[in-house]
């Protein structure tokens, strides 16, 4: 009888994979994190700050190493590991006995020991990955929260957000945002809103009220699929991680491209959402990631749920 495979849907829980087949895997994942990383990182290298990019290493605060590290997810043994033995809620486990083809010691995440530190974390990040899922998304906002971050902002001192120009001017700003009706539903958006533009949004987002809020159709909510897989730490395989952050940069070009800055020094165009044409292409593009963000939250709920069951396996995607 040979041991269950990472990749095999019919493996039981506590799949075995051998060395020869998960550290080309490891290693893949390396490159793929250095390509997806490669820009921002060539700016930092060159003392800049890239006004797009860097917001996925602020705001989510993270470093290119911890991207860079795979995890196989809960339920994986991976054989002659010893590396990954010393890794924070992982340990050492016997291999199954000779009749399954393999022998030694291998690593696993300690599903245990990571629910018992991290277990509220969990709960919190299916309550609101769920919750989130289960709604309409909701395609009607253009981006018009950059815009309300900087709305009659001409007060010496005030957070200007980004060292870019913008693309309208003061005056034509301001005259977008009070052209249009703002409906902003994310409170990690809603709270850089200038007080006069605050106002103006017909909801008002809290952080209590945010699992009853959110929704699948918000750009930021699907930028937060990467926070809610860093805060899964090695429990979220590294393919979700990846895809994760590949979302969120995909995402973050289109905010800065649909916002009220000049992008084009970066070799991007505008989104003009002060027009129809623009406005087209945003919910175009919004309603592309939201498809994409609903597939991850599933993912995301089953890596959940695997963890809160105590045992089970999370097959790569």
């Amino acid at each position: 009888m040979r041991a269950p495979i990472l990749d095999d849907p019919a493996a039981p829980a506590d799949a075995v994979v051998p060395r020869d087949a998960w550290e080309p895997r490891a290693a893949a994942h390396a490159a793929r994190a250095d390509a997806l990383t490669a820009v921002w990182r060539e700016a930092r290298d060159r003392g800049a700050e890239h006004a797009i990019e860097n917001f996925l290493f602020t705001y989510y605060p993270t470093r290119v190493s911890h991207l860079r590290r795979w995890h196989p997810g809960p339920g994986v043994v991976l054989a002659d590991a010893a590396e990954h033995a010393g890794w924070r809620w992982y340990r050492e486990t016997a291999l199954p006995g000779e009749e399954s083809g393999a022998c030694g010691t291998g690593a696993t995440l300690d599903v245990d020991a990571f629910v018992a530190d991290r277990g509220d974390t969990v709960r919190y990040v299916r309550a609101l990955v769920s919750a989130t899922a289960g709604r309409p998304g909701t395609f009607g906002c253009f981006g018009l929260h950059e815009w309300a971050m900087v709305y009659r902002d001409r007060t010496a001192g005030r957070d200007h957000r980004h060292p870019l120009p913008l693309r309208l001017g003061h005056d034509g700003t301001d005259a977008v945002v009070e052209s249009h009706r703002i409906g902003c539903s994310h409170f990690d958006a809603y709270r850089f809103f200038t007080p006069e533009a605050s106002e103006r949004n017909q909801l008002r987002p809290t952080r209590e009220r945010q699992p009853a809020m959110e929704q699948p159709g918000c750009l930021h909510a699907g930028m937060d699929l990467y926070k809610w897989a860093l805060k899964l730490g090695p429990a979220a395989p590294g393919d979700l991680l990846l895809d994760a952050f590949e979302l969120a940069r995909d995402i973050r070009y289109t905010d800065m491209a649909a916002a009220p800055y000049d992008v084009s020094s970066y070799g991007v165009e505008a989104v003009p959402i002060e027009t129809a044409e623009g406005k087209a292409e945003y919910v175009r593009r919004q309603r592309g990631f939201a498809a994409r963000g609903q597939e991850l939250r599933a993912r995301l709920v089953d890596v959940c749920d695997a963890l809160l069951a105590g045992v089970s396996r999370t097959p790569s995607r």
